[in-house]
C-alpha cells in the first residue's frame, strides 16, 4: 500500500512500552512523527533515539508527539530506554510501537527489498529501514523520509522542515532550499502581485517568479 503526500494516514492499534494505542486518537489534533529503526540494542539506533530525547522540549514548542517503531518487542523497547537515556542525559518520554509481526512496517512500506521472498512473502527477518512520516493534525502525510539502517538521519534537519511544514500551513506561503525560520519566505505564483503587497506588505522580485518577502504576523 503506497501513501501518498497529503492522504490521510492508515489508523491501526498497536502494543507500545506505554501500552497500547490506537494511532488517529494518540496523535489528536496537533502534530506527529512516526519513525522506524531496525533493532532495539544497536548502536545507529540508540544514538537516533537519544537525539530525540535531547529534543523533546523543541517537540513540545511545536505541538508534535513523535513515536519509534520497532520489530523488538515491549519489555525489551523498556530496556533498551535506559541506554537511551543514559546516552541523552535526559529522559525519553515518547513511546516504541512493538511491531513483531511487521504489521505497521508492511502498511507503511517501510520494508527494504531483501525483507520479501521471491512470491512477496515477507521473511521472518524483516527489519524496517530508517523511515520517518511527519502526519498533520488533519491526519494527512505531509512529508516522509528513508535512509538505509547504517546511516543516521539529520535530526536537525527533521526539525527544520517541521518548522517549514507548519510554516506553509499557518501562513500559505513557499520556502526557498535551506530556509529556516526567520528568513524570508518566496510568494506562491498563485498570489497576484497586488494580494501580495495586501498580505505581506511589499516584497521584493528577484526574478519575475521568484519573489520574496518577510513572514506574514
Amino acid at each position: 500500500m503506497s501513501i501518498r503526500l497529503n492522504e490521510i494516514v492508515p489508523d491501526f492499534t498497536a502494543e507500545t512500552d506505554q501500552g497500547e494505542i490506537g494511532f488517529h486518537e494518540w496523535i489528536g489534533d496537533g502534530w506527529a512523527i512516526m519513525f522506524s529503526h531496525p533493532k532495539d540494542f544497536t548502536g545507529v539506533c540508540t544514538t537516533e533515539l537519544s537525539a530525540v530525547a535531547q529534543l523533546t522540549d523543541e517537540w513540545a514548542a511545536r505541538n508534535t508527539k513523535v513515536i519509534g517503531v520497532s520489530s523488538d518487542g515491549v519489555s525489551k523497547h523498556a530496556d533498551w530506554k535506559k541506554d537511551i537515556e543514559t546516552l541523552a542525559c535526559r529522559s525519553a518520554d515518547f513511546p516504541i510501537i512493538a511491531d513483531h509481526d511487521a504489521a505497521v512496517s508492511s502498511t507503511f512500506e517501510m520494508l527494504p527489498a531483501e525483507a520479501y521472498t521471491a512470491d512477496g512473502g515477507l521473511l521472518d527477518t524483516a527489519r524496517a529501514v530508517r523511515s520517518l512520516f511527519i502526519i498533520g493534525p488533519d491526519k494527512k502525510l505531509k512529508l516522509s523520509l528513508f535512509y538505509p539502517a547504517a546511516v543516521g538521519r539529520n535530526w536537525t534537519e527533521v526539525l527544520r522542515v517541521l518548522d517549514a511544514l507548519q510554516a506553509v500551513a499557518t501562513h500559505s506561503v513557499a520556502l526557498p532550499a535551506n530556509w529556516t525560520v526567520g528568513e524570508d519566505v518566496i510568494i506562491p505564483s498563485a498570489v497576484s502581485d497586488a494580494d501580495a503587497k495586501a498580505k505581506f506588505g511589499g516584497f521584493e522580485a528577484v526574478l519575475p517568479y521568484v519573489r520574496t518577502a518577510k513572514m506574514p504576523q
